[in-house]
């Protein structure tokens, strides 16, 4: 069956015809949910675009979740667009509906950058995160399970202690995450929507956790992401660097699985300041890896912002600058 879908453009509902129209240009039958006051209430609203919301989006590999598809409000299915797919959906477009109150603001910098000129055509495709699940699903399963059972150990008491999410199975379940991106959701907003369906034009993002998992992404998927950005990217998972083994798993997975960058972009950031106050001497190992690899600054970008928190609103100011970097005009 497919997924609930509800509409909503610029602080209000569609219009009927606009529905029809919209109906129309993407072969949706559309199902309005009603006396759903929950849902209602964290459905965002957008400065600019149009969000189609389906919800409770069943797949095989992980629990439901809404996926919210941001749409510019030009959007024809005679144009094709490039599609960036964004973690923590939740948080992305109205602080009003958000847990702290923050946004990334991602509807209003890719508005920016459209009347500038300065980017292709796309679509956020916005996956909220699994909740309470959040942490499995978004910790690199394949580094996780080179560690040796000590270190496993270590890595689940230390997390714990420092008051992240359990893992539910005793490991991370990210690649049962991937699959659903890849072969789930994927190949149904390519057929729903008018995308540009190749890896040339198919980006992933996200920050702390979600970063971790965009960069996994492109590492286990290189032929169907072309470019991840990466921001403040919680290479500790553990909020320590303290007698912590999982940096140099993950790094050591990079070196071995940094897909080629003859054919993807890069982009890793961080602050100094809160959480992001542990990343850089990782980022900077991270950085090293990628430069041996053949890296350089037309596929590879990374930022060090002083002052900035592991926020959103830290996010929201410096995300035009991946989004220019992978998808901006050649």
């Amino acid at each position: 069956m497919m997924p609930f879908l509800k509409i909503r453009i610029k602080n209000s509902f569609h219009p009927v015809k606009t529905v029809l129209t919209f109906c129309l240009q993407t072969c949706l039958f559309i199902h309005v949910m009603v006396g759903q006051k929950k849902d209602s209430t964290l459905f965002p609203n957008t400065v600019t675009g149009k969000i189609a919301r389906f919800g409770n989006f069943k797949s095989a590999f992980v629990t439901p979740r809404n996926v919210d598809i941001w749409l510019p409000d030009d959007y024809t299915s005679k144009k094709k667009y490039s599609v960036l797919y964004m973690q923590d959906g939740q948080m992305l477009f109205d602080s009003a509906t958000t847990w702290n109150k923050q946004e990334w603001g991602i509807d209003e910098t890719i508005f920016k950058l459209k009347k500038e000129n300065k980017i292709r055509d796309l679509i956020v495709v916005a996956i909220w995160n699994g909740g309470s699940l959040r942490y499995s699903e978004y910790i690199p399963e394949k580094p996780f399970l080179d560690l040796n059972s000590e270190k496993k150990e270590r890595v689940i008491v230390a997390g714990k202690k420092n008051g992240t999410k359990e893992l539910k199975e005793g490991k991370p379940i990210s690649d049962r995450y991937l699959k659903f991106l890849v072969s789930e959701l994927k190949p149904f907003v390519d057929k729903t929507f008018s995308t540009r369906t190749d890896q040339k034009h198919t980006f992933i993002a996200g920050s702390s956790k979600g970063g971790l998992i965009s960069m996994y992404a492109i590492c286990e998927y290189p032929g169907v992401f072309g470019g991840a950005a990466c921001l403040s990217t919680d290479w500790p998972v553990v909020y320590t660097n303290e007698n912590n083994p999982m940096p140099n798993a993950l790094l050591a997975y990079l070196s071995k699985k940094a897909p080629n960058p003859k054919t993807h972009k890069l982009y890793f950031d961080f602050g100094t300041k809160t959480l992001d106050s542990l990343y850089e001497i990782h980022q900077l190992k991270a950085d090293s890896i990628l430069y041996s690899k053949g890296y350089q600054h037309q596929n590879y970008k990374h930022g060090k912002f002083e002052g900035e928190k592991h926020w959103e609103n830290a996010w929201r100011k410096r995300f035009e600058i991946p989004l220019l970097f992978l998808l901006g005009k050649d």
